[in-house]
């Protein structure tokens, strides 16, 4: 092996040593980069949720289910009217003949209506809330897509950053040695090449974080943390147990099973109506027929029974039943999407695990292989172009480490979204 002269290992090493150094202090900022927490991700789920439209509605249309519920408890199924008429003839002839009548109609239910249309309110109130919990699932995996997606880029800035600043202390390191005569030019330049990168990919990498940031500030409408924050490692959100997975209790599942029976009992209380409503009346009467003869008086009581509603009648339960069989196909259409899309993301964490198991074993193999070479470089066994690519590498094997631990999160989020879970 061609032996370097003594007169330059020390130079080398002095330089190595540098690099190393700065390699270092970058391995250990990503060790503290920041991971999501789940208490974040929980409190951006909250915020956004808070300021969805049907969170604002939502108590507004709870009270309608209710009010929807009182009116099918009650006796009648509409109000009852007041009627009140008079009648004379002082615009013709003036006989003196006078009439007064008042009344009350009152609507009767129709034979199993008001048991299908109470069985229909609580219904509809089932679906205020399954859907309800739909919504929140929906806004839960928003949110979970630009958090991750802000990780990411924060993770890439944090990265970027630590290369710019290795560039840095290289350059300057290079900068001194070139007016002390050691080095030539050709290496200042290419170590003002290598800062001019950095600086161009912590550019681009500073921009996408901004994206991302605003992206989560307009669904949350909570200020993100500014970039550069360092801090220890939090928890993110846990893998699902062997109970959540085996639940089948996703909320669009829900939503559809309880749009179904909402269908269903709609086409039942359709069948039961065949008719308008009957009225009941009973009215009073006070009449006289000319001038000077004393009033009478008379009650009335009446039954108004509608005719069958014909082919209206058949149209609204033929709508409810098409409606029913709608939604139960769309119920079994996607629980079999619903369990392809569980299947996939448990694959994509179980992925990712295994990918977070082989870049902290390279990571690991790498830190070691930088020891072994820093060591041979210090005896002058190995050049500085080897000693570093070395160090090039442990980095890469620390950041690619940090990458997969970021990505592991990410996916059991997406896991958990898939089972439809919130955000813990």
């Amino acid at each position: 092996m061609h032996r370097i002269p003594r007169t330059h290992v020390r130079l080398w090493q002095c330089l190595a040593a540098a690099v190393w150094a700065a390699c270092a202090q970058a391995a250990q900022a990503q060790a503290l980069l920041p991971a999501p927490a789940a208490a974040g991700l929980r409190q951006a789920f909250e915020a956004a949720w808070a300021r969805h439209p049907e969170a604002l509605a939502l108590q507004a249309r709870r009270d309608a289910a209710r009010a929807r519920q009182e009116a099918a408890r009650a006796w009648t199924p509409e109000p009852a009217a007041l009627e009140l008429s008079s009648k004379t003839d002082r615009l013709g002839s003036n006989q003196g003949m006078r009439e007064l009548d008042a009344g009350v109609a009152v609507p009767i239910w129709l034979p199993g209506e008001r048991s299908r249309s109470a069985a229909l309110a609580e219904a509809e109130g089932a679906v205020l809330e399954s859907r309800t919990t739909a919504a929140q699932l929906r806004v839960a995996a928003t949110v979970r897509g630009a958090w991750w997606t802000w990780q990411r880029a924060h993770l890439d800035a944090e990265i970027a950053r630590d290369q710019l600043d290795n560039t840095r202390r290289l350059s300057a390191d290079v900068a001194r040695r070139l007016k002390a005569g050691d080095l030539a030019r050709a290496d200042q330049h290419q170590a003002e090449g290598a800062v001019a990168a950095a600086e161009s990919a912590l550019a681009q990498a500073q921009a996408a974080l901004t994206t991302a940031r605003l992206q989560l500030r307009a669904i949350t409408g909570l200020p993100s943390p500014s970039p550069g924050t360092t801090g220890t490692v939090p928890a993110t959100e846990a893998e699902p147990t062997a109970a959540e997975v085996a639940a089948d209790t996703h909320a669009t599942l829900l939503e559809l099973q309880a749009r179904s029976t909402l269908a269903e009992r709609a086409a039942a209380l359709a069948a039961a109506q065949s008719r308008a409503n009957p009225e009941l009346t009973l009215s009073a009467s006070r009449e006289r027929s000319a001038f000077g003869e004393a009033y009478g008086q008379a009650i009335t009581l009446g039954v108004r029974i509608p005719f069958g509603g014909g082919p209206r009648h058949d149209l609204r339960v033929a709508n409810a039943r098409a409606d029913a069989v709608e939604a139960q196909a769309q119920w079994a259409f996607e629980r079999e999407r619903l369990a392809a899309e569980r299947d996939a993301a448990r694959a994509q964490a179980d992925a990712a695990r295994v990918q977070l198991a082989a870049a902290e074993r390279r990571a690991r193999l790498a830190a070691e292989s930088r020891g072994f070479f820093d060591k041979s470089f210090r005896l002058g066994d190995t050049d500085l172009p080897t000693r570093l690519r070395i160090e090039a590498e442990a980095g890469e094997a620390e950041r690619q480490a940090a990458r997969a631990r970021n990505e592991l999160a990410a996916a059991l989020s997406a896991w958990r979204q898939a089972l439809g879970l919130l955000p813990q």
